[in-house]
């Protein structure tokens, strides 16, 4: 059996926390890693008091930069298969033996909880009508570019193969938002498999998300992203984003 350790990158995640925790499947609670991005509530003491490992950042590093920390830690570990699951409980953690099967079972390489499945359960399920479009505009144009057919590109639910993490260059990765954005266009010019199973959308006053003026900043972002996916493809241009790291 693989080796699967789940990371949580976490910031005041204390109120959502222990119900992520109590849904996470028991054969996975012995191997989850909390990284704490400097947060201003009780969240490394929710966390330590379910006994897992948690690692409090001493100062605010951002989404990417907190992601960073998670996948060094569950590589030291000796992870085979790492699932980065969002500790706000938007994402359900029941389908995780779903999203390991698939890579354990060689048919993907990485995984992606998907949120839209219809447009009447995702609006049902509280997300912003927005959000909705600009999710459904730049993921169908982010499948255009890249020749993939992910549901959705800005999921917070993601499993990883142990390959993938040493390929990829993530550390040259913004420490941002756009770090997801970017290493999902890294897996797919180096030629990951990549697929995506259903989870249900739940948005509450409690889980995170980022405000309009951000998520705009994270469009902006995107499309310059794929405009270097695309330079990149050309062989015009070498970027340091799409340098592997093997």
């Amino acid at each position: 059996m693989p080796k699967v350790i789940i990371v949580l990158p976490a910031y005041n995640a204390e109120k959502t926390l222990p119900q992520t925790l109590t849904d996470i499947p028991a054969e996975y609670r012995a191997n989850v890693i909390l990284v704490d991005d400097c947060s201003r509530d009780r969240t490394v003491e929710v966390a330590r008091g379910f006994g897992i490992a948690a690692i409090p950042h001493p100062v605010n590093k951002g989404y990417g930069g907190n992601q960073k920390t998670c996948y060094r830690e569950a590589l030291k570990a000796g992870a085979d298969i790492v699932v980065m699951l969002h500790p706000d409980y938007q994402y359900n953690p029941k389908v995780i033996p779903h999203l390991v099967g698939v890579i354990d079972n060689n048919i993907c390489d990485m995984m992606l909880g998907n949120r839209i499945r219809t447009r009447r359960e995702t609006l049902a399920g509280g997300m912003p009508f927005y959000k909705y479009l600009s999710n459904r505009f730049l993921s169908l144009l982010c499948n255009i570019v890249t020749g993939e057919n992910l549901g959705e590109w800005h999921s917070g639910m993601r499993a990883y193969s142990r390959k993938v993490l040493e390929t990829i260059p993530w550390e040259n990765n913004t420490d941002d938002f756009a770090f997801d954005m970017q290493f999902l266009t890294q897996a797919s010019c180096f030629g990951f498999r990549m697929g995506d199973i259903p989870v249900e959308t739940k948005y509450f006053e409690e889980a995170s998300s980022i405000n309009f003026r951000r998520s705009l900043k994270y469009g902006l972002h995107t499309l310059l992203i794929l405009a270097q996916f695309l330079l990149q493809k050309s062989g015009l241009f070498k970027l340091r984003l799409f340098r592997r790291t093997l």
